[in-house]
């Protein structure tokens, strides 16, 4: 997670809709033209069933409260616009609630490839999709509660579990790999990297491994964990993971097996 933004949040009206400019709908209609070329064929069936299911607008930033309106008949979720940093505390109690913190402000054309936090494009296009698939919004509303229930000094190891699979998750489909993880789906760069790159490891799902494997969030994933079915993260929404963050602590860390940020 950053630890600071150069954007600043958009502040919803009474009504809770966001005004935008045109520029910042056209960057939009940019994103999604060619975000959506890019996964095509390489995004796994249940995140291209779930984006045709919302039904997503391509020439505008849709709003949150119309997205709220349509996940609410679909799943029982809400989409809440939020500054693009929010605290551990308030992200796990909104996820806990079925409702998804989307940062409101779009970046800007300068930053059209790459931006280090997340923009309404990456949270809206990347992970909302998938909330109307009843296996992920399970996994996705116990990790906030997990978040809830966890000692404030767990917070960063319980950020693994989510970053590894809701963020950078992949699948494996006929022996083949597809993407899933919003990280992904929303970055042309990764998607191709993922993939087909030789250098990441790409490593089975499994929980205890993600929680003490440490990561970078200004680079290409060096490690990437691969699901067999979302059955296995609804399976894991049933478990205690506060049990698995006491096994992972008692085991220790991985070494990064990527280089040092400079500072």
């Amino acid at each position: 997670m950053a630890t600071s933004s150069n954007y600043v949040a958009k502040i919803p009206n009474r009504d809770g809709r966001i005004h935008y400019t045109d520029e910042e709908h056209a960057t939009w209609s940019t994103l999604y033209a060619r975000q959506e070329k890019a996964i095509a064929n390489v995004a796994c069936r249940e995140y291209l069933e779930a984006l045709d299911r919302l039904d997503l607008p391509k020439d505008r930033i849709p709003q949150c409260v119309e997205l709220s309106e349509r996940l609410s008949d679909l799943s029982g979720w809400g989409v809440t616009p939020v500054p693009a940093l929010i605290s551990f505390e308030k992200f796990f109690n909104l996820l806990a609630n079925r409702q998804f913190p989307a940062a409101s402000f779009i970046r800007r054309p300068e930053d059209l490839d790459y931006l280090e936090e997340p923009d309404i494009f990456h949270e809206v296009f990347g992970h909302v999709p998938l909330l109307t698939d009843p296996r992920f919004a399970a996994f996705s509303q116990a990790y906030g509660q997990a978040g809830l229930n966890a000692d404030k000094k767990d917070h960063a190891m319980l950020a693994r579990l989510y970053w590894f699979t809701v963020e950078f998750g992949l699948i494996r489909r006929n022996n083949e790999l597809k993407v899933y993880g919003a990280g992904i789906v929303s970055s042309p760069g990764e998607c191709e990297y993922a993939l087909n790159d030789k250098r990441p490891l790409r490593k089975p799902f499994d929980p205890l491994d993600m929680l003490r494997t440490p990561y970078r969030i200004d680079i290409f994933q060096t490690t990437y964990f691969v699901i067999d079915t979302f059955d296995q993260l609804f399976d894991l929404s049933q478990r205690d993971l506060g049990a698995l963050i006491r096994e992972a602590k008692s085991l220790g860390m991985h070494e990064p097996n990527y280089p040092a940020k400079a500072s």
